[in-house]
């Protein structure tokens, strides 16, 4: 990615667009399935990796105050830590496809999930936030977002082994902590009690521990609320407090059926 500019002029800031695209090459970097990626020797595939930090390096630079230097060692840490970021979203993309029936394999999870394409930009965002970059992580994950109807905070902290099914409507908060080998569903919240502004910086946001499913639609609120490990959380369950471990929450709703030529 080439970030244009004037001669003589102060550096504009890339484009939400180009910013999402350089992600975008790094997920097609690190999966080819993605992409039309062929590389034929090790050199080539180190002479792209340096073209992606040289970028991120440009990214940072003008989306933020630090000196050149500082943004060349933030971008060279991201790319020291890639191989890490790898491993955890293999251990995503085995999480989707052992716990989709649908699944038929894992390159299909990567060509065609939405969860898992949103899941990549949140990573991807997440390290750059860990790493202080402004503003940057925030447009990762909203582009995301705009794609998939998947909002993911870059702040939130995710464990490994996460599936998102479906998806579409899925709200993760700022403040959320969720464990590992945790699958929710479609239209999904974990959200805030309360969205006053002398509240920035405290935990708002719930803490779902290991093992966890969220059904659809369920409503998950506040900083103090624990969802305990191996809990099976109903499709649109309202909770504001804190569950126990090994807990199954539902509610009944009352359905009635009526056949109308029995009525007749």
């Amino acid at each position: 990615m080439h970030i244009w500019n004037k001669p003589h002029q102060v550096k504009a800031m890339p484009s939400n667009t180009q910013i999402a695209d350089w992600a975008l090459s790094v997920i097609h970097f690190l999966y080819p399935e993605h992409s039309e990626n062929k590389f034929r020797t090790v050199e080539e595939l180190k002479n792209h990796a340096a073209q992606l930090q040289d970028s991120l390096n440009e990214i940072i630079g003008v989306s933020s105050s630090y000196p050149h230097a500082h943004s060349q060692l933030l971008a060279a840490r991201f790319f020291d830590r890639l191989p890490d970021l790898y491993r955890i979203l293999n251990t995503d993309i085995q999480a989707i496809y052992d716990g989709d029936p649908a699944a038929q394999s894992e390159f299909e999870v990567i060509r065609t999930y939405p969860g898992f394409y949103a899941i990549c930009f949140y990573r991807i965002a997440h390290l750059l936030f860990t790493f202080d970059v402004p503003l940057v992580p925030r447009i990762l994950t909203e582009y995301a977002h705009s794609k998939t109807g998947i909002d993911i905070h870059p702040s939130a902290n995710i464990g490994e082994y996460f599936h998102i099914d479906h998806g579409t409507g899925i709200v993760i908060g700022e403040t959320c902590t969720i464990g590992r080998h945790v699958k929710m569903y479609q239209g999904v919240t974990l959200g805030a009690l309360s969205v006053r502004k002398n509240m920035a910086g405290i935990k708002r946001h719930p803490t779902v521990q290991d093992r966890v499913v969220i059904y659809s639609g369920a409503t998950i609120l506040g900083g103090d609320t624990v969802i305990g490990h191996d809990s099976v959380i109903g499709g649109n369950v309202w909770l504001t407090q804190s569950v126990a471990p090994h807990s199954t929450v539902y509610h009944t709703p009352m359905i009635t059926v009526q056949n109308i030529a029995e009525s007749i």
